[in-house]
């Protein structure tokens, strides 16, 4: 699965803008008055201005390749300082083979870098924005787990591993190392003070599948 194209609100737009294309060296695609858009690998990340006196804000991670993380965290540090969980700045996950960091972006968003050492090809360029994969995870917070889970299925975006929907932790919804966080608000993000909230955004997956959730969290899930 690919997540192809995510669209955030931002209170923090012009600030957002500077952190990625002028401190991170982002790759500018386009931009509006009201949004702008970087490449991000295989990927596109819009943001787009928020509602006045909204402050949204999501979780998303980027895959990098298997073999950089170290780098990838030198690189990364040189710019903006990482969150800590219980005084360490980086986790393992045993069950994927991933090691991951997180920072905070100026629109409060919780991003993280994430290298999985199974499946994601490896890179003997120096580590830049250009080395970024893709987007390999957005929340998607709902009140509604199974009947929005239920919809993705139908849409052929499976769970993890055969697992099941689960409604009072977090379903990660998809394959080939990009998932859909699909989970209830309240639910407080790794490496962050910050819990899940509900809030305008909208993802394409393959290229035919859009999901759209407005700040009511109403969900829409379509054709591209």
């Amino acid at each position: 699965m690919l997540i192809n194209k995510v669209n955030l609100a931002s209170n923090s737009l012009a600030k957002t803008k500077a952190f990625y294309l002028n401190r991170l060296g982002a790759k500018l695609l386009r931009e509006t008055p009201n949004s702008f858009s970087i490449k991000i690998g295989a990927s596109e990340l819009i943001f787009t201005e928020a509602k006045s006196g909204s402050k949204p804000f999501y979780h998303l991670a980027f895959n990098i390749p298997s073999n950089q993380f170290k780098e990838a965290k030198k690189w990364i540090t040189a710019s903006t300082p990482l969150n800590r969980e219980e005084g360490v700045d980086e986790v393992y996950f045993s069950h994927i083979h991933a090691h991951s960091l997180y920072f905070t972006d100026p629109s409060h968003n919780v991003v993280e870098f994430i290298a999985r050492h199974s499946i994601a090809p490896e890179s003997n360029e120096p580590f830049s924005m250009n080395s970024l994969l893709s987007i390999g995870e957005i929340n998607l917070t709902t009140r509604d787990i199974e009947g929005i889970g239920q919809q993705l299925i139908n849409r052929n975006i499976p769970i993890r591993d055969g697992e099941s929907l689960n409604p009072d932790g977090l379903t990660f919804m998809g394959s080939d190392g990009a998932f859909l966080l699909l989970g209830k608000p309240g639910r407080r993000w790794i490496f962050s003070e910050q819990y899940a909230e509900i809030h305008p955004l909208m993802i394409e997956v393959d290229f035919k599948t859009r999901i759209i959730q407005d700040g009511a969290g109403e969900t829409r899930i379509s054709k591209a």
